[in-house]
C-alpha cells in the first residue's frame, strides 16, 4: 500500500507522540534497572504470550511453582515487536506483575501490512492457518488467493474451511462448490462445518486443531468468533452479525488473543480484516505464492516478462492449454496490477 503524505502538522504530531513514547520507555528500563540491580525481579523463567494490548501483555507461565498462572507484563525497551503466541523468557516483578527480559526463537511469524504499508505482526509459531469463508457474506476468490500467497510466503500450511454450511442452498451451492474444488485441485485441504448445528458444535473443527496451534483468519462475519464461541462456550467472546445493509461482517475482536483447548490445541482469534493487502511483496514473491505457477517462472520467452500478456508468456501459455485456472491467472494478473498501481503512487507521493 503507497505510503501516505503528511502535512508538516501531521509531522509535528508524529515526531511529538515518539518523542513522549521515547521518554516513557527510557523511564521505565531505568525502573526496570533498578529493579533488577536491588535483586526485586523473581528467576527467569519461560512464558508464553496469550494476549496483547499495547504496552502490555497476559503471559501464561510455563514452568515452576507459576505455571499455568497468567501475569500482566511490561516488555524492556530492547525487544523486538511481541505477538501473541511468542514464547518469551519473564521474571516477576512486584504486584503480581512482570517483566519479560528476551523472546525465544520463532518457528513461524504471520505478518500483514498495516495503513502505512510497514509490516505488522498478527500472530506467531503458528502450525497452520484456518482460513474461514462462509456463504455469507460472499466469499470471492481474490480475497481469498491475497490470503493463500501471504501464507504460502510464510511457509504456513493453510485450511480453508467453509463456515455455515446450513445456508448453502439452490442458489449458492453449485458456485461455492465449484470454488472450493478448485483450491482442492490445487492441493489445498478443503473441510465445511457450521457453528449453527444442532448441540451448538462447529462440526470437525476440534479435529483440526488437536494438538496444533492455529490462527483463523478471514474477512468480518464469515464467524471465526462464533467457532470459538462453540469451543470455549465459557469465553466471553463478541459475536458480530453481517450488516444487512452493506453486506460486509462487523468486527468483533480487537485483540489477537489465544485459547487453549480441551482437545490439547489452541487457537488465535485475530482481529478480522476485509482485505490482506500485498503491496509489500515484490513480483516474485508474489509468482512463489501461487503454488501452481511457481513452476513456470523461468520458462517464458523475455526475461522481462510482466505475466500480463506478453508474447511468449509460460503462465499464459499453461491457461490456455487448461494447465492453470482461468480464474486463478485473472486473480494473479489482478494482485500484480493493483501492486504495481499502489506502488507507483508511493513513488508520486515520495
Amino acid at each position: 500500500m503507497a505510503k501516505r503524505r503528511l502535512n508538516k502538522q501531521q509531522q509535528w504530531r508524529i515526531s511529538k507522540v515518539q518523542q513522549e513514547r521515547t521518554a516513557r520507555a527510557a523511564r521505565k528500563e531505568k525502573m526496570i534497572g533498578e529493579q533488577i540491580e536491588a535483586g526485586d525481579l523473581g528467576p527467569e523463567q519461560e512464558g508464553l504470550i496469550i494476549a496483547h494490548y499495547g504496552q502490555q501483555l497476559d503471559i501464561e507461565a510455563l514452568e515452576g511453582e507459576d505455571a499455568g498462572k497468567v501475569v500482566r507484563c511490561f516488555v524492556r525497551a530492547n525487544i523486538d515487536s511481541l505477538v501473541t503466541g511468542d514464547r518469551v523468557v519473564w521474571r516477576m516483578s512486584g504486584n503480581d506483575t512482570g517483566v519479560i527480559v528476551a523472546r525465544c526463537e520463532r518457528q513461524s511469524l504471520l505478518q500483514r501490512p498495516d495503513n502505512f504499508g510497514a509490516l505488522k505482526p498478527v500472530a506467531a509459531n503458528i502450525d497452520h492457518i484456518i482460513l474461514v469463508i462462509a456463504p455469507e457474506p460472499e466469499p470471492h476468490d481474490n480475497l481469498i488467493d491475497r490470503y493463500l500467497v501471504a501464507a504460502e510466503i510464510t511457509d504456513i500450511p493453510v485450511i480453508l474451511l467453509l463456515n455455515k454450511s446450513d445456508l448453502l442452498d439452490d442458489q449458492n451451492r453449485d458456485a461455492i462448490n465449484t470454488l472450493l474444488e478448485r483450491y482442492r485441485a490445487l492441493g489445498y485441504r478443503v473441510e465445511q462445518t457450521s457453528a449453527q448445528t444442532e448441540g451448538g458444535k462447529a462440526a470437525g473443527v476440534e479435529n483440526l486443531i488437536a494438538g496444533q496451534t492455529c490462527v483463523f483468519v478471514g474477512q468480518s462475519g464469515v464467524g471465526k468468533s462464533s467457532i470459538i464461541q462453540t469451543l470455549l462456550p465459557d469465553e466471553a467472546i463478541r459475536v458480530g452479525a453481517v450488516s444487512e445493509s452493506t453486506g460486509k461482517g462487523v468486527h468483533t475482536t480487537t485483540t489477537a488473543k489465544l485459547f487453549h483447548l480441551t482437545c490439547g490445541g489452541h487457537l488465535i482469534d485475530s482481529p478480522g480484516i476485509r482485505e490482506f493487502g500485498l503491496w509489500h511483496m515484490s513480483p516474485s514473491e508474489i509468482e512463489y505464492g501461487f503454488r501452481e505457477i511457481r513452476d513456470l517462472i523461468g520458462h517464458c520467452k523475455f526475461r522481462n516478462c510482466s505475466h500480463l500478456g506478453d508474447p511468449g508468456c509460460a503462465i499464459q501459455a499453461a491457461a490456455d492449454e487448461g494447465r492453470l485456472s482461468r480464474a486463478r491467472l485473472k486473480s494473479f494478473h489482478r494482485i500484480l496490477e493493483d501492486m504495481a498501481e499502489q506502488q507507483a503512487r508511493g513513488l508520486k507521493l515520495d
